[in-house]
């Protein structure tokens, strides 16, 4: 079982920075593409950003140019740099891991996702 452990997030004015951070752990054989997702009230779940196992990337067309996405493999972590951030940013923001777990043969395919943390932009 994958598990994922996010870190990050708070409060933040506008035009200010958060990093995140997400760690996957458990029985892992391979991870193909790991990624944020953001979920505002009242709003369905969004794609923020993703990056696969050869570090090409993928922004929301309203995020792009001011969020950045990053990726360790070796240590199975994902970043996520927010800068100039937008009240319309708030959300609850999930980390994402697909790919194939281990402990068993052939491998499994997964879709794990982290609890989510709170970002806030506000003045």
């Amino acid at each position: 079982q994958v598990q994922l452990v996010e870190s990050g997030g708070g409060l933040v004015q506008p035009g200010g920075s958060l990093s995140l951070s997400c760690v996957a752990t458990g029985s892992i054989y391979s991870i193909v593409a790991m990624g944020w997702y953001r979920q505002a009230p009242g709003k369905q779940r969004e794609l923020v950003a993703t990056v696969n196992s050869g570090h090409a990337t993928d922004y929301a067309d309203s995020v792009r140019g001011r969020f950045t996405i990053s990726r360790d493999n070796a240590q199975n972590t994902v970043y996520l740099q927010m800068d100039s951030l937008k009240p319309e940013d708030t959300a609850i923001y999930y980390c994402n891991s697909r790919g194939y777990s281990g402990g068993t043969w052939p491998p499994e395919v997964y879709d794990a996702w982290g609890q989510g943390t709170q970002v806030t932009v506000s003045s």
